[in-house]
């Protein structure tokens, strides 16, 4: 029997980062004392009030299909918390919750891209954005970045990469896998560009609530519209350590809400209504937890960038938000280590992985050659272990 598999599912690809993932997992499973800096989800229990939500809502019956856009009154807690946190003013019809992030930015590419439609994605880039146009039929067209401008584009370089194709731009800030955060001034530009073009700005704010220098600004807030062509993603992941809680949440004008909640009630139904009612709490609720995350955040990131800029052969930015070192590893590629010469980030990252027992993330899954990314989302003693390890591993003393 032929096995028929669609030109689509073809051309997407496995992510590049998988073998690594699943090595470190297995060493893990087997006993094996490695360090883990891989991880993209926050190392903190989920808040208790949170928690307690939840049992709530179990207790309280609440187990059933919910509208399929999510509930009114977790609608009602994300307007809430865009005028409160962003001056943003949306109704619930404006707010689509989805299971995960991931999946608004997959309901977004298919109510919005036309077969053939180009997509803006500044590199590095996350991993998945690629493949999710390519899946809605879009074509990915790569927007390349440099270290010496903070992995951040220019409006001019923004400009220059509009063509007639062009369906949208895809900003993330801050930023994985660089931590790098878009001034207001540069968004203004940014903004402007895309209401001139009518292109528009997929939003992804995931990390909004981890920036460390300076106040977070939304785009959104420039205009009507600009607004008007703006689709905000975020979620509760990240900010409020419910990564397996899986609840993420858009808003954009109506009309592209009321396409993403279209798509949805076919493919998924309705978010899990006891995540839902979770996610209430968090955003309603004490919001203290965030704010103790986020100080903690900040101290691993200050001795991670410092202990990393102090060994010879690697290197890095200070990152503005989110909880990813990009380290710089040009220096260690395309010369002798172990009797061994590694040309690529992912070959040095196997190595780094089976001799120092390190798990990092090499860059060539995020659109870039010759960076790793470290996740500062474990604890301090793995981070200093870990920075140990890849120390004495550039020293040859393994």
């Amino acid at each position: 029997m032929q096995t028929y598999i669609s030109e689509m599912a073809k051309a997407v690809s496995p992510s590049p980062t998988l073998f690594l993932d699943a090595k470190y997992k297995q060493m893990k499973k087997d006993g094996i004392p490695v360090v883990g800096f891989g991880a993209g989800e926050p190392d903190f229990a989920t808040p208790e009030n949170i928690n307690k939500a939840a049992i709530s809502a179990i207790e309280n019956g609440f187990t059933k299909y919910t509208p399929a856009s999510g509930t009114v009154e977790l609608k009602k807690a994300i307007c809430e918390k865009f005028r409160k946190d962003c001056g943003l003013e949306y109704n619930i019809e404006n707010i689509v919750v989805s299971n995960g992030a991931k999946h608004s930015l997959t309901n977004i590419f298919m109510a919005i891209c036309e077969k053939g439609d180009e997509v803006i994605i500044p590199a590095p880039y996350w991993v998945s954005y690629p493949e999710m146009v390519k899946m809605a039929g879009g074509v990915p067209k790569f927007l390349d970045t440099t270290e010496e401008n903070d992995f951040k584009f220019s409006p001019d370089e923004l400009e220059a990469a509009i063509t007639s194709k062009t369906r949208a731009l895809i900003l993330n800030t801050p930023s994985n896998p660089t931590g790098m955060v878009y001034t207001e001034d540069v968004l203004r530009e940014i903004a402007r560009i895309a209401v001139k073009h009518n292109i528009y700005v997929i939003l992804d704010e995931i990390y909004e609530k981890l920036i460390y220098e300076g106040e977070h600004i939304s785009l959104a807030t420039f205009g009507e519209d600009i607004k008007n062509l703006t689709i905000v993603v975020n979620g509760m992941a990240k900010a409020y350590a419910m990564t397996g809680w899986r609840i993420g949440y858009t808003a954009s004008n109506a009309d592209v809400a009321k396409a993403m909640s279209n798509i949805q009630s076919h493919a998924t139904s309705n978010p899990n209504s006891i995540a839902q009612a979770a996610s209430v709490e968090a955003l309603l609720g004490d919001q203290s937890s965030v704010e103790q995350m986020r100080i903690e955040y900040i101290k691993r990131r200050d001795y991670m960038v410092e202990r990393i800029n102090s060994i010879d052969g690697i290197s890095c930015r200070k990152p503005n938000g989110a909880f990813y070192i990009f380290m710089n590893v040009k220096d260690l590629l395309g010369k002798e280590h172990y009797g061994k010469t590694f040309n690529t980030a992912s070959e040095l990252c196997d190595d780094i992985l089976e001799r120092a027992l390190v798990a990092m993330v090499p860059s060539e899954g995020f659109g870039i050659d010759g960076y790793v990314r470290l996740s500062y989302a474990t604890s301090m003693e793995n981070i200093k272990e870990g920075l140990d390890r890849i120390e004495k591993y550039i020293k040859n003393e393994y």
